[in-house]
């Protein structure tokens, strides 16, 4: 635990925010985003609670600015990942395979991020106020849009429009699938149980996968009519 003394100037609060956020992103590495509570935050960053309120209004702002660094880091590597997943002189059935594969298995290789999308809606967004709301919003709108450009570089097929719908709703989908991924004690002791329950357990990337090419497959029909 770091002790801080008091921030006198924005470089040293910019200083205790970015400590703030180290702290968190660590805590995200341990364990889910229901246990990350703003007491242990406190304790690992060496701040009093009501100092941790200087710099960020609730644990949910934490949170949701750590979700939208992560978004930027996924979409970096993205279009790094992306040329050597797609071959962009395949065939159109081809390429929409090849790209959501690479959709979906990136996603599944970042647990962190999906894991901040399965909570954005029911619990980030709860506790902030309208002005965190809307920078957070805004941001996210960017990363769609920079996302949707990405995916009509390599499925020109689809209109502008269309590749940010198909970003997006791939990225809705996989905060939804990833909570039923990750399924409770109780429900793995079900599974074991009774074996033909096993067809409820949802494989995170398969899924997802499947739901990106029949998101495109849907896409690209209504766009040839």
């Amino acid at each position: 635990m770091t002790t801080f003394q008091r921030a006198r100037s924005e470089e040293q609060r910019e200083v205790r925010r970015r400590a703030i956020l180290g702290a968190a992103a660590a805590m995200l590495a341990e364990m889910p985003v229901a246990q990350v509570t703003l007491n242990e935050l406190s304790r690992r960053v060496g701040l009093a609670k009501s100092n941790v309120l200087r710099y960020f209004e609730s644990r949910e702002a934490v949170l949701l600015e750590l979700l939208d660094s992560a978004w930027q880091e996924w979409l970096a590597d993205m279009e790094a990942e992306l040329p050597g997943a797609i071959d962009a002189s395949a065939p159109l059935g081809e390429r929409a395979d090849q790209l959501a594969a690479a959709l979906a298995s990136s996603l599944a290789a970042r647990p962190v991020l999906c894991d901040l999308l399965s909570a954005q809606a029911a619990v980030l967004e709860r506790n902030v106020s309208t002005e965190v709301a809307l920078q957070y919003k805004r941001a996210a709108m960017a990363d769609v849009t920079r996302l949707g450009r990405l995916v009509h570089r390599y499925l020109d097929e689809l209109s502008e429009h269309d590749a940010e719908r198909l970003a997006a709703g791939t990225v809705l989908v996989a905060g939804a699938l990833w909570a039923h991924a990750q399924p409770s004690a109780a429900a793995l002791a079900a599974y074991e149980a009774d074996p033909a329950l096993a067809v409820l357990r949802v494989d995170f990337t398969a899924t997802l996968r499947e739901v990106a090419e029949v998101l495109i497959a849907g896409l690209l029909a209504r766009s040839s009519r």
